[in-house]
């Protein structure tokens, strides 16, 4: 049944314009119900993957299915259940914000507007080219809320806002969907939503996926993600720089002085950390281990493959 289909699923998807890959072949697979954050810098290849799963790029090879059609399938008919959300929204300016939904509502069978204006405090009668960018974003959001669909698509929607709308933005995003979607009654809407910001992506997303370069890092559930890195620091009892040594390769960006080894452990759950570093380090003293925040989790990964790449060259 479409319904334990997972609200995405990516095969070997591969982008390339002329000699460049904007997006080398990746797979992934997004589960219905999930908040489902696509981070990493501007040029990672966030927007281009967003383009693929939304039919307006082709491919240059690979496969993905969305909402249980091929993506270079979805037509008019398929946007009825999938919103898209962007900050550079094209909405027909000359329209005030109540005749665009009243425009758009015919279009789409689930329409269940509500009271979604009040909510976000958008003026009815109010053009939208005279909106601030706050509330061209409100106004963006609230068009797609409205109609309720099974999956909501966001580019980088909290570009250049300030943190109040920003998390108007959010609450109002996950207040109206605590309700599930019409036919989605078992998982609820799907959202995937990019950033370049990983704080503010940080607070409610349940699954991340890491773009750099255009290549995957990884794709997993926060909770998983959080358990497994951990920032450690042990203290070394008795003078001497520590020796070249072969680490385990879960330990990353190794680096040592006199009195303090440190080093980040990418798989602190499921390995014996301390038993790990009493055999190499039989000098150690305290061990500590803190957990780590998504941007520092980017950045200790983004670095070592740096580092990797240069031992390689």
């Amino acid at each position: 049944m479409i319904d334990n289909l997972p609200a995405i699923e990516v095969r070997q998807l591969h982008k390339s314009f002329a000699q460049t890959d904007a997006l080398a072949p990746l797979d992934l697979v997004i589960p219905r119900g999930a908040i489902f954050a696509l981070v990493g810098h501007n040029g990672a290849g966030k927007t281009t993957l967003i383009k693929l799963l939304l039919n307006i790029v082709q491919p240059t090879s690979g496969s993905a299915t969305v909402l249980g059609e091929g993506s270079t399938a979805l037509n008019g008919a398929s946007f009825t259940r999938i919103g898209y959300v962007s900050e550079n929204q094209q909405m027909p300016d000359w329209m005030t914000v109540r005749e665009f939904m009243d425009y758009l509502q015919p279009f789409y069978p689930t329409w269940d507007e509500g009271d979604l204006l009040d909510e976000l405090e958008l003026p009815s009668d109010r053009k939208l080219e005279h909106l601030s960018r706050g509330m061209r974003m409100k106004a963006a959001l609230a068009s797609v809320l409205a109609f309720r669909p099974s999956l909501i698509v966001m580019d980088e929607p909290f570009s250049g806002l300030d943190p109040l709308v920003r998390d108007e933005l959010i609450e109002t995003l996950l207040d109206r969907l605590s309700d599930n979607a019409p036919g989605e009654a078992e998982a609820g809407t799907t959202i995937v939503i990019s950033s370049h910001d990983l704080a503010e992506i940080e607070s409610f997303a349940t699954h991340v996926a890491f773009l750099h370069q255009g290549r995957l890092l990884f794709a997993e559930s926060m909770d998983r993600l959080t358990a497994r890195f951990r920032e450690v620091t042990v203290t070394l009892e008795g003078a001497g720089t520590v020796p070249p040594m072969r680490f385990p390769a879960s330990w990353l960006m190794t680096e040592s002085s006199e009195s303090v080894f440190r080093f980040v452990h990418s798989n602190a759950e499921t390995e014996p950390l301390e038993e790990q570093v009493r055999e190499l380090f039989p000098q150690a003293g305290d061990i500590q281990a803190e957990p780590m925040t998504l941007r520092t989790i980017f950045l200790a990964l983004v670095k070592s493959r740096q580092s990797q790449n240069r031992r390689r060259a």
